[in-house]
């Protein structure tokens, strides 16, 4: 991980810790709950670097779970290259087509480990995994994982509202990883595991 990136990750961290803590008996996430887990969600190039980062680190400490990761990862890309809305050879995500917003809902995250429910790569997960749980502020209004925050008020959700203030720094890295990878867009973490 580059120093930047490794200072960016830092600051998103002490960020979605202090929302948590914020949200205190309102944020339901917990290891082996795995909603967020389930479904194709995109991910940047920076995210994609991280990741690839992570699967040499987890290659170095444990090989056999490593490459359980690389079959999970090439048996979800062979299930949704077709029909998948974007570049099946690049994995490179075009979310303005229609297929996109129903697309593999029901697929699990390669790195989500089936028996335990953990994250094989949690140190290097993209920066949605890290911010997933509190609320977040977005275009459209704020989002919640809907198994968080039930029966909470509109006080009680917006005072653990993340601090979103590091998407500038974030969008500056995204750019310079689309320049020394040659990868734009978005894609998933299943091409991001295998494009190397």
């Amino acid at each position: 991980m580059s120093p930047a990136d490794h200072h960016l990750v830092q600051i998103i961290d002490a960020a979605s810790a202090d929302a948590a803590q914020r949200s205190g008996h309102w944020l339901q996430c917990r290891l082996g709950c795995t909603q967020c887990c389930i479904g194709i969600f995109s991910i940047t190039q920076l995210d994609a670097v991280r990741l690839r980062e992570g699967l040499t680190a987890l290659d170095r400490e444990d090989p056999e779970k490593a490459a359980a990761v690389r079959r999970r990862a090439a048996k979800s890309v062979q299930r949704l290259t077709p029909g998948f809305p974007g570049n099946p050879l690049t994995g490179q995500l075009d979310e303005s087509d229609p297929r996109y917003e129903d697309f593999a809902n029901d697929e699990p995250c390669p790195a989500l480990d089936p028996a335990t429910g953990a994250c094989d790569l949690y140190a290097a997960r993209p920066v949605t995994c890290r911010v997933f749980g509190p609320p977040v502020r977005a275009e459209d209004g704020i989002g919640i994982c809907e198994l968080n925050f039930v029966g909470a008020t509109e006080e009680e959700t917006l005072a653990a509202e993340l601090d979103t203030s590091w998407s500038p720094l974030e969008t500056t890295l995204v750019a310079e990883a689309e320049s020394q990878s040659g990868r734009t867009g978005t894609t998933t973490v299943a091409w991001a595991i295998l494009n190397r």
